[in-house]
């Protein structure tokens, strides 16, 4: 199974598709710490960014197997942001949070698909994922 798919893709189209078709307005957090992030720093908290990808809220919509990238309007000004998949760390939608959150594994190992080579083969204590929180994901809107 060297050649797996990621699982993170096909999750977060899914769950966005879901939401849209319960008028739900869907929001992700990204990991603003990957290199390829371009998104307005300025609002970040804690190297992270809540987003809202709700048709109505953007322009330019393209979600694929491999990014995010929407044009949106912040303060005013347009902007074009791109989101790598594997930067993305939850999909919520902001009426009720129901979403889910990504663990690293489930883009290969938290990098790009290619690094996922070793997957399974355990060499020690830093191969394995952290221990996902208990209870309930505790996340807050940023505007």
């Amino acid at each position: 199974m060297a050649d797996t798919t990621p699982l993170q893709p096909y999750l977060l189209i899914a769950y966005y598709e879901w939401m849209i078709d319960n008028g739900w307005t869907p929001q992700v957090l990204v990991d603003c710490s990957h290199p390829e992030v371009d998104v307005p720093q300025q609002f970040a908290n804690d190297g992270k960014i809540v987003l809202n990808i709700a048709p109505e809220a953007v322009a330019n919509f393209e979600l694929n197997h491999d990014f995010l990238s929407f044009s949106a309007r912040f303060s005013g000004k347009s902007l074009n942001i791109y989101i790598p998949m594997n930067s993305i760390v939850a999909i919520y939608a902001r009426e009720n949070d129901q979403g889910i959150m990504f663990s690293p594994n489930m883009y290969g190992d938290g990098e790009s698909p290619q690094s996922s080579e070793n997957n399974g083969n355990d060499d020690g204590p830093d191969d394995e994922p952290p221990t996902p929180p208990k209870g309930r994901p505790n996340l807050k809107v940023v505007k």
